[in-house]
């Protein structure tokens, strides 16, 4: 029999972790052709017994986080309130990642606030202040950490972000994400290494997202480090949409489908030159239109 909704904890290749409406976890897997189930996800499900289930459906979805390359497209969690995009200054983190990452979010509708950790380290934090406070003016909430130095008031000040919320942890490998995932979440590597071994994948696999729960409300739902984040599933005119400077001067271009690349009259380019939109910014939305769409 088909019981109430479910929401997906983890899942790897055709295997899932849920957890049902009794709060027990349960060893899933899919009927059918039923694919691209993700963490955060609700399902409907049936027993199978012995502690297992089977995925029949999807519930349809109130957005999702997605990468893709124009080979395949990968989507990495649904139905978000928000994602949290972990940066550092030791090594320094990659601004093009960043961007893409926040194009995404924009795209689906997700709020996205950035945490910049290590500032105990000497000069992470002094390296990328002035970007820092670029994004802050574009609207972006940024909060600095010392996660190994002032756990306690690193908790104290990203609690109050994630309570009640679900949350995709996004962060490129070496940013400190694991630690901020294990300050956040006590237990979450006894829970990672248990969701491993369920799924078969071993104690150790970075290679899937899992969703874990918070002391006091909300699922933190952690991510693999990436190097690459691709958006070719993405229109040029969705890429320039999701950058907050951009909006209010799209449309004003002399010519009606301007790429604000090379076209003369462009309001874009004209606020680049004047110092009103950040070239550094422009200069990787037009690599990335250009990735998307070659001149």
């Amino acid at each position: 029999m088909t019981v109430a909704p479910a929401t997906v904890l983890a899942a790897h290749g055709r295997q899932f972790v849920i957890r049902t409406g009794d709060g027990s976890d349960r060893i899933a897997v899919t009927r059918g052709r039923l694919a691209d189930v993700v963490a955060g996800d609700r399902v409907r499900w049936q027993e199978l017994g012995s502690g297992q289930a089977v995925i029949e459906q999807v519930l349809p979805r109130a957005n999702a986080m997605r990468r893709s390359d124009r080979a395949r497209g990968k989507t990495l969690a649904a139905n978000l309130d928000g994602i949290l995009a972990v940066i550092s200054g030791a090594p320094p983190f990659s601004e093009d990642l960043l961007l893409r990452v926040l194009v995404a979010a924009e795209r689906d509708g997700i709020d996205a606030q950035i945490v910049a950790t290590k500032a105990d380290v000497e000069g992470a934090l002094e390296r990328i202040e002035p970007r820092l406070a670029q994004y802050e003016r574009l609207g972006y909430p940024v909060v600095r950490t010392a996660a190994r130095a002032c756990p306690e008031a690193t908790v104290a000040a990203l609690a109050p972000r994630l309570a009640n919320r679900t949350t995709l942890l996004l962060g490129q490998s070496g940013m400190g994400k694991s630690t901020l995932l294990n300050l956040m979440v006590p237990g979450a590597a006894m829970a990672t290494q248990a969701i491993s071994e369920a799924l078969g994948t071993g104690r150790h696999t970075t290679t899937f997202c899992r969703a874990f729960e918070l002391p006091h409300g909300g699922w933190l739902i952690d991510s693999p480090g990436f190097q690459t984040f691709g958006l070719a599933h993405l229109s040029g005119s969705e890429i320039e949409h999701a950058l907050q400077e951009f909006r209010p001067l799209l449309g004003r271009c002399r010519y009606h489908n301007c790429s604000h690349r090379h076209e003369p009259g462009c309001a874009i380019r004209e606020a680049v030159a004047e110092g009103r939109i950040d070239p550094r910014r422009h200069a990787l939305y037009a690599a990335l239109r250009d990735e998307i769409e070659p001149r």
